[in-house]
């Protein structure tokens, strides 16, 4: 499975997990390390502009190509079995606590999440605490160039 992630060029060869596990997030708790990636560039691209500040182009970022290794299963959360405002900010402790379970059981490598931001779209969780997460490989990186129309507020007519 091909994965993405937009990374700031000092952390581009981290795959630890360690950025999440000192904020959190919407699937994980303070303490406990995730690797937040995406189905796709156009998902890694809105993740970055919902948590940057307006006025901000975000200049120092790679796209980063993962692979995921085929032979791990993987687990899939369904919005249909999240509760009515699983997406609310900031996030929702129950979130969390399903994120941090998947890591803590460590049963699977990748869990599969839907988008808070684009409705059908996903999220790949990938814990760096499972035995295949060592097969887990960065790809390609590439210098990704943000459009400022996501960051600039236009002007009213």
């Amino acid at each position: 499975m091909i994965v993405y992630r937009l990374s700031r060029s000092k952390f581009k060869n981290d795959l630890s997990g360690k950025g999440a596990e000192m904020a959190g997030g919407r699937w994980n708790s303070i303490g406990i390390p995730m690797l937040y990636t995406a189905e796709s560039r156009a998902l890694c691209a809105l993740e970055i502009a919902v948590h940057t500040q307006l006025n901000v182009v975000p200049d120092d970022y790679l796209m980063v190509t993962i692979e995921i290794p085929g032979i791990s299963k993987k687990q899939e959360i369904s919005a249909s079995h999240l509760p009515e405002h699983w997406k609310s900010f900031p996030e929702n402790s129950f979130t969390q606590k399903l994120g941090d379970n998947f890591c803590r059981e460590g049963k699977y490598l990748a869990l599969k999440v839907p988008s808070a931001i684009v409705q059908g779209d996903h999220n790949i969780l990938v814990n760096p605490f499972h035995p295949d997460f060592r097969l887990v490989k960065v790809v390609s990186m590439e210098r990704f160039q943000f459009d400022q129309r996501l960051f600039i507020k236009q002007a009213e007519a």
